[in-house]
């Protein structure tokens, strides 16, 4: 017998999906061929910036039978059209696998004839309005009207919404008005910046807690938190489990809950707190990295990216510990370690990250070893006598 204070599952924090992806509107009210003459004006706009999707559902009532070798009884088959590649299923997507497929895009637009959305855009045209009436239940989040043949908003619809007349009402042929709104909202729905300093490492090269070494007046992990602060709207120290009550408590942490994944759990772990948030993670290894270093990177950063980082002088490949991870790295993150690896760096090297150049690469120099502890000492006494 279960108590009915027994809970079954773990409470999660959830992302902010909606059916297809965190920001995402239908477009209702108005014939399929408007609908799509705006979604292309909109994503031709937008899209140099954003990752952006379409959702529709076809009109070929007469395909009855299923395209290529689905129809042989395939589960789905891959094509590689040499300018965009096609993968088709056989079984329907069900929200979850629609939300994983999504998740990389910035901007969803759909045709709200066929699919609802987390917000919708009414179009009002007269010949439409039983249509549109059909749909009421749908409009749940309206946050554009757009008059096509109508001088006015329909009375159901005011009364559906109580406070449509605060919001944007625009003409169909007010084109940049309406993309000037998808772009604002797209602004405002840019990911805060969370800051993660990783501390739970077990130093074994070293010999010692390398978060606990007083480089510059007080622990890194402390001097490092205390710097993203500067950049970050909130920042946590990433730390094992047993770390935890060993952290000051002028500091937030996060303590692991994928363990034995070095900092890939970290990482993991903090976007399962803060599933919605970007992460700036820092090592706290990297004692020659300064303000200017972070501002560089989050001044340039690029949220339609899976990440924002440095490119290594040593050996081109990405830097993955002193990185923003976009929220659309979580997914991805996961699907790496189903696969069995748990190397961030592996992970920016197999998606679509955006790479910088340090502005001074020596800054991102990491500590492991007594010996190179001693020649950090040496840089960092250069570059105190040099300021």
């Amino acid at each position: 017998m279960i108590s009915k204070g027994h809970k079954k599952h773990t409470t999660l924090q959830r992302p902010a999906f909606g059916n297809f992806g965190r920001n995402e509107w239908a477009i209702v009210g108005a014939p399929c061929t408007t609908i799509k003459l705006l979604a292309d004006q909109v994503i031709s706009t937008l899209s140099s910036k954003y990752k952006c999707a379409y959702v529709d559902t076809t009109h070929n009532d007469d395909m009855v039978i299923p395209p290529g070798r689905l129809s042989s009884g395939a589960a789905f088959e891959y094509t590689d059209q040499v300018n965009h590649q096609q993968l088709n299923y056989a079984k329907p997507f069900n929200p979850f696998r629609l939300r994983e497929i999504f998740s990389s895009t910035d901007l969803v637009l759909i045709n709200g004839n066929h699919q609802p959305a987390k917000a919708q855009v009414i179009i009002i045209y007269n010949n439409k309005k039983a249509s549109l009436q059909k749909r009421i239940a749908q409009l749940t989040n309206v946050q554009m009207i757009i008059l096509a043949d109508a001088d006015d908003v329909f009375d159901f619809i005011k009364e559906t919404i109580p406070d449509w007349d605060k919001l944007p009402i625009y003409k169909l042929d007010e084109t940049e008005k309406i993309i000037s709104f998808f772009e604002t909202q797209m602004q405002n729905a840019k990911p805060v910046l969370k800051g993660l300093v990783l501390a739970g490492g077990k130093s074994e090269r070293m010999g010692f807690d390398k978060g606990a070494v007083s480089w510059h007046g007080k622990e890194q992990r402390y001097y490092m938190a205390d710097m993203l602060k500067s950049v970050c709207d909130e920042v946590f120290i990433s730390c094992r489990a047993d770390q935890q009550s060993e952290i000051d408590n002028q500091y937030s942490s996060i303590a692991d809950t994928f363990t034995g994944l070095g900092p890939f759990g970290a990482i993991l772990s903090a976007f399962r707190e803060k599933p919605d948030s970007a992460w700036l993670v820092v090592a706290c290894d990297l004692p020659l990295v300064d303000e200017n270093t972070l501002k560089y990177l989050t001044d340039n950063r690029n949220i339609s990216s899976v990440a924002t980082a440095y490119q290594s002088t040593f050996d081109d490949f990405p830097e993955p510990l002193i990185t923003i991870w976009e929220p659309k790295s979580y997914p991805v993150l996961l699907s790496f370690l189903a696969q069995g690896y748990s190397c961030p760096r592996k992970v920016l090297i197999n998606t679509d990250v955006f790479l910088l150049n340090a502005p001074n690469p020596d800054d991102l120099t990491n500590v492991n070893t007594p010996e190179e502890l001693d020649k950090i000492k040496h840089a960092l006494h250069k570059k105190v006598t040099v300021e």
